[in-house]
């Protein structure tokens, strides 16, 4: 095959974001279209650069190439669907029944998410895999909002230390994740916000824990139904074909359900608080293509 075929076949990879075992297969049948099309044209009697360049012209552009294969095998299952959606089920169950208050519900779910985790990163990173990606990042997040809490003086100390190690496992995690579709990784960092914005309505408060679990019953029927209405979303996300519709479905289930935290928890977040986290919302879920645009000028190719 001439290197300006190669060179089309290699944007195309480049341009896929499919699983890696999917992609194989997919470049495969389309360098071998491209073989037997390029043979036809040379039976014709062109020489092997005008057929090379009428073959280019018949295919088309790489990058549409690329989104017309992927809106074709990007939508997953309805057990796709499901497995994705199964971590926002589960936490949403947790609140909805109050299993929340037993230290063994906690951490089996802990286990479970950390299972799954191991799992699913076996299995070669499946689409299902993110959401349980991102449950698992919840110590992390949770360490670092009671640092917040610690006496004065001890504080400083834990979040000079805390504070680059969080950062260098949170984006380490989201790299990886980047280097698959930098959807996943906005698709792994959907529930942060969310997870903050209760956590600011509920109000920890130092040396009043009866206070705190009060709180936390008094909001976990709506924390559920916002878990809820994540997984509806999420699900939602795995069935759709086009990129700029699973785009929209991360955006407005992050921006309903902060609204919903804001309602439900009648004015304990105020709106300078909502537009902060909405605002941190849309970081979290766009930032990943930044990075993934910077990863391509770059040079370096983002696929896994």
């Amino acid at each position: 095959m001439t290197t300006a075929l190669s060179h089309y076949l290699d944007s195309v990879r480049e341009n896929l974001r499919l699983d890696r075992s999917l992609e194989r297969e997919v470049i495969h049948e389309l360098e071998t279209h491209i073989e037997d099309e390029l043979q036809e044209l040379k039976e014709a009697g062109l020489s092997e650069e005008e057929a090379t360049s009428t073959c280019l012209t018949l295919l088309g552009s790489a990058k549409l190439v690329a989104r017309q294969i992927y809106e074709t095998h990007s939508q997953g299952s309805w057990s796709q669907a499901l497995f994705a959606a199964m971590p926002h089920l589960l936490f949403g169950l947790l609140f909805a029944l109050n299993w929340w208050r037993g230290i063994g519900w906690l951490l089996g779910m802990l286990v479970l998410v950390l299972s799954m985790v191991v799992y699913g990163w076996w299995r070669g990173k499946p689409a299902w895999l993110f959401p349980w990606l991102g449950y698992s990042l919840l110590p992390v997040v949770f360490a670092g909002l009671l640092l917040l809490y610690l006496p004065q003086g001890w504080s400083w100390v834990a979040i000079l230390i805390y504070i680059p190690m969080a950062l260098w496992l949170v984006c380490s995690i989201t790299a990886k994740t980047i280097r698959r579709d930098w959807l996943y990784s906005s698709l792994m960092l959907l529930p942060l916000p969310i997870i903050i914005g209760w956590f600011l309505a509920v109000e920890p408060v130092d040396k009043l824990p009866e206070y705190w679990l009060q709180r936390l019953q008094d909001f976990a029927p709506w924390i559920g139904l916002s878990f809820l209405a994540l997984a509806v979303a999420v699900a939602t996300f795995i069935r759709l074909r086009k990129r700029w519709l699973k785009v929209s479905v991360l955006v407005m289930s992050g921006l309903i359900t902060l609204t919903m935290v804001a309602y439900y928890t009648e004015g304990r977040l105020s709106i300078p608080a909502l537009l902060i986290l909405i605002i941190v919302m849309l970081l979290l879920l766009l930032s990943p293509a930044l990075v993934e645009r910077t990863l391509r000028h770059t040079g370096q190719r983002p696929a896994a």
